[in-house]
């Protein structure tokens, strides 16, 4: 049986280890996700609303937090958006469409609360499918006019984004103190760090942007 619901204080342990083993060595020699993960849920700009866990037969197998983030257009004028990341699903059930669940689950909670736009970045093989388009389709573009080739973009309500220019800025909780990362993750179980071709292909696309 498929449960989702909101992450409560005795989940966080099982969260961060989970967030732990899904992302080692699968971006870099390590993984950060765990410790963004612990860290995030006391910023101002989390939403406790949007932090879902999903439980099959009562086990946490997957997890989803948000943040809030903006757009600015060419005049100075704000729109506040949402960001969602980590998106973790434990490494036993990936491929087998518990992130779909969690995310449309999600999506629907956050038109609830009246947001209308999320912009992520990630790899679009995951995430073309649940109506994610290239940011460069809505002129939504990081500072200096680029348009990453990981950054996406999905529109909760139609025509939310009018076709202005927008500048993304995520929230500053985003911007990891790697040493501090690192401190945390030493304070945990020691898992091997392995250079694996997964890592360069996420170098590529994170320093890739469209023209």
């Amino acid at each position: 049986m498929i449960t989702i619901r909101n992450e409560e204080e005795k989940d966080y342990s099982i969260v961060e280890e989970m967030t732990r083993k899904a992302f080692y060595n699968l971006y870099i020699p390590g993984c950060t996700e765990h410790y963004l993960v612990h860290i995030m849920r006391k910023h101002n700009d989390f939403i406790p609303e949007l932090d879902f866990v999903l439980e099959l037969d009562g086990k946490i197998i997957g997890n989803v937090m948000y943040t809030k983030a903006k757009l600015v257009d060419e005049n100075g004028q704000e729109k506040e958006i949402l960001t969602f990341g980590p998106l973790c699903i434990h490494p036993d059930y990936q491929r087998k469409g518990y992130g779909k669940k969690l995310l449309e689950h999600s999506f629907n909670k956050a038109v609830s609360l009246g947001y209308d736009v999320i912009v992520i970045f990630g790899s679009p093989s995951n995430y073309v499918s649940r109506g994610f388009k290239s940011c460069k389709k809505y002129n939504v573009c990081i500072e200096g006019g680029v348009f990453p080739s990981a950054m996406m973009v999905k529109e909760l309500k139609d025509n939310a984004l009018d076709g202005r220019k927008w500048t993304y800025h995520d929230s500053p909780i985003m911007q990891i103190d790697e040493k501090e990362a690192q401190k945390f993750d030493d304070s945990l179980e020691k898992l091997e760090k392995k250079t694996l071709p997964s890592q360069e292909e996420f170098y590529i696309l994170s320093h890739s942007s469209l023209n």
